[in-house]
């Protein structure tokens, strides 16, 4: 595999570009008009636009891509994550063309893209699942005769859903029908599917994943777990791996499920097994990711693997070069997503120029970006600026080197999601470990975010005033800023 082209953009295509780089393959990007000036592209070896910004003009055209690799002899596509990276028809497309898709095969993709065909997999190898309905609900009678069996609150969620979408929370029987009905034209209208089931609702459950690694040769491994469970809109923010909560019992018990899972659909490449962690530490199968994942990179620091060579080198055929007895848990890592969004106002979008842009820096810090200083967030994609990630010899560490990076990382011209991952990473619920996916409704309010703002605002104005007061030495200024300071604090009690 000589030449890749990555059918992505932003940090994820420059991140797997990184790689391709190592292992001595040249790069093709793709990119739309609204990325024209983009890092990706850059770095590239070669880069062709294949259409205007929306992504049904440009990043969902299959065809043109398939196109542009003949036209430039690519080997290999590699898809990131969103866009056709689940498409098992673009995969089946690729694989037709005779290029290499760097992924799973489209029959994986199939089983694992819904949700009850997935179960129904897993099922074969008797992995928990949550109680609720076997297939597809057809009818209101039908949802009302599982949900009353399986027992309220309940799930409706959506078969082919995804993110929170075509997903509602019903507490009882009377407000059953107006929920299935809400939850089906969500679903046809996201998904252009309107299938959905039934499942028990888990109280206070934890978003737990494991990371696996199939190969050509039938040999399946797992890579630990990240916690996912921080989330806004069902939608993760903060991942870390380990898990805080885990034993190593439970851990080789999840592991072990997930690498049936991929054996459950002959699975070929990463992918990630998800699992909702009840308050008892029983855990359930939720679905499969046929994909390279956001929070990757959480266990790559933890397991010294890079998950974006092992994908193209499995995708030339070769035997996985480890096995499951060499992997070991070094440190803990933490990631944090900064979303060009407001999270005192309800986690808007914030979409603008990147005015000041400086990354932070230093032992134990990486930053997957994929802007520069002076760029435009585009209104067209989702407004991930970057992940930032973390690693310590243990979760304290990591915890606090994450914290000195958020206050390293300078970004003006938009509102961004650090300073809310910053109050989640000194909040006793997290640092105890004691959270689960409910942290937003438990523990924040956007006037926190805005209180705490006023105060360092106030704080950073006392320091200027003295430090340009007149006739005073540097040491005299900071001292009296000081006390100034303490006393403000003190009548604020």
């Amino acid at each position: 595999m000589n030449k890749i082209l990555v059918a992505n953009r932003g940090e994820i295509a420059l991140r797997v570009m990184r790689s391709c780089r190592e292992m001595g393959i040249k790069t093709v990007a793709v990119y739309s008009e609204a990325d024209r000036n983009a890092p990706f592209v850059k770095y590239a070896d070669e880069a062709v636009c294949i259409g205007p910004p929306p992504s049904n003009q440009s990043y969902l055209l299959g065809d043109k891509i398939i196109e542009v690799c003949k036209s430039l002899n690519v080997d290999g596509i590699h898809p990131g994550y969103g866009f056709l990276s689940e498409n098992a028809g673009f995969a089946a497309a690729v694989k037709k063309a005779g290029i290499t898709f760097i992924g799973p095969s489209p029959e994986a993709m199939n089983i694992m893209g819904d949700k009850l065909s997935a179960k129904a997999a897993a099922k074969k190898y008797k992995i928990p699942m949550v109680p609720g309905s076997e297939g597809a609900i057809t009818s209101v009678k039908e949802g009302k005769e599982v949900a009353v069996a399986t027992g309220f609150p309940i799930l409706i969620k959506a078969s082919a859903g995804g993110g929170g979408k075509g997903m509602r929370i019903v507490e009882n029987i009377e407000e059953f029908e107006e929920q299935m009905k809400l939850a089906v034209s969500e679903a046809t209208s996201a998904f252009g599917d309107g299938s959905v089931f039934i499942e028990r609702y888990v109280a206070g459950p934890r978003h737990i994943e494991i990371q696996i690694l199939g190969d050509t040769h039938g040999n399946i491994v797992y890579l630990f777990e990240r916690e996912c469970s921080i989330q806004r809109r069902h939608q993760k923010v903060i991942e870390e791996a380990p898990s805080s909560v885990l034993t190593p019992e439970i851990r080789k018990a999840m592991g072990e499920c997930a690498v049936n899972v991929g054996k459950a659909c002959d699975y070929v490449g990463a992918g990630t097994v998800e699992f909702l962690l009840d308050e008892n530490k029983n855990f359930y199968f939720l679905e499969m990711n046929t994909r390279l994942q956001v929070e990757h990179p959480v266990t790559e620091m933890i397991t010294g693997i890079d998950l974006v060579k092992e994908q193209i080198k499995v995708a030339r055929g070769e035997k996985l070069s480890f096995s499951q007895a060499d992997l070991k848990i070094h440190g803990h890592s933490v990631e944090v997503r900064v979303y060009a969004e407001d999270p005192a106002n309800n986690f808007l979008p914030d979409i603008g120029k990147l005015v000041t842009y400086q990354r932070p820096q230093g032992l134990g810090v990486r930053v997957d970006d994929g802007f520069e200083e002076g760029m435009d967030i585009p209104i067209y994609y989702d407004p991930m600026i970057s992940k930032l990630i973390s690693f310590g010899k243990d979760r304290e560490e990591a915890i606090n080197r994450m914290i000195r990076a958020i206050d390293d990382y300078k970004i003006i011209g938009v509102e961004t999601t650090l300073p809310f991952c910053k109050f989640v990473l000194k909040h006793n619920a997290f640092t105890s470990g004691n959270f689960d996916t409910h942290f937003i409704k438990h523990y924040y309010k956007p006037e926190m975010l805005i209180e705490e703002n006023e105060e360092e605002a106030i704080i950073a104005t006392l320091v200027a005033s003295k430090l340009m007061s007149e006739n005073k030495t540097a040491i005299s200024s900071s001292t009296e800023t000081e006390v100034e300071i303490s006393k403000w604090k003190a009548n604020r009690l």
